[in-house]
């Protein structure tokens, strides 16, 4: 067996079926976050030839996740890891956080708690498409509105196609207006999710309020 076929978890000695041992380890895939929601699987021969498997082989377990609803086929696009998390139609609308404000006339301000380069995890990387050994902006700011926090916002940005990212003010300018207007970026489509989660001991007592 070459150390390709067995890094892709195929053991053809083995009892288990080869698809069930695919779906399986695409299972674990999405579970542990390599593939993470929204990730676009290879192409089916491309896949096929890592997994060492025939195409019927590889589709058999395809089909057997996607009843599952782990994944999904577009048409013309390609298979995804279906999302979890909660997408309302508003969510979709390509705007910013700071747009909507401003169209709502909501004052606010913008602390950024860090703004770093760092290797990214392996779901940004996978989303992002990030090269091997690339690295990416880590951009955290805060909202807050009267004094009063409404959202911590995290980002990740490719730095190999964002040269001199680092030094812009983001307590000022805004991610998108940076990536299109200094970096020649058109952002034509865009993705968000909302998900209800609780708050770690540090995001709480950063995103607390100062109290006189």
């Amino acid at each position: 067996m070459s150390s390709e076929k067995a890094a892709a978890g195929i053991d053809r000695d083995a009892p288990v079926a080869i698809h069930s041992q695919i779906s399986e380890r695409i299972r674990n895939r999405v579970a542990t976050g390599e593939w993470p929601a929204h990730y676009r699987l290879k192409s089916e021969p491309e896949l096929a030839a890592e997994l060492g498997v025939s195409r019927g082989t590889l589709r058999r377990a395809l089909t057997t996740l996607i009843e599952e609803g782990l994944l999904r086929q577009v048409r013309g696009r390609g298979t995804f890891v279906t999302s979890t998390t909660f997408e309302p139609a508003i969510a979709q609308r390509l705007s910013t956080l700071s747009e909507d404000f401003a169209h709502q006339g909501v004052v606010f301000d913008t602390e950024v708690r860090s703004a770093e380069a760092i290797e990214p995890p392996r779901p940004v990387a996978a989303l992002l498409d990030v090269p091997a050994g690339g690295q990416v902006l880590r951009l955290s700011r805060l909202r807050s509105t009267d004094g009063d926090p409404v959202t911590l916002l995290t980002n990740y940005v490719r730095l190999d196609l964002t040269p001199g990212i680092l030094e812009t003010d983001f307590s000022r300018e805004s991610l998108f207006g940076t990536l299109e207007g200094k970096f020649g970026m058109k952002i034509g489509t865009a993705r968000r999710t909302f998900s209800a989660e609780a708050a770690t001991d540090e995001i709480a007592a950063g995103a607390a309020p100062e109290r006189r």
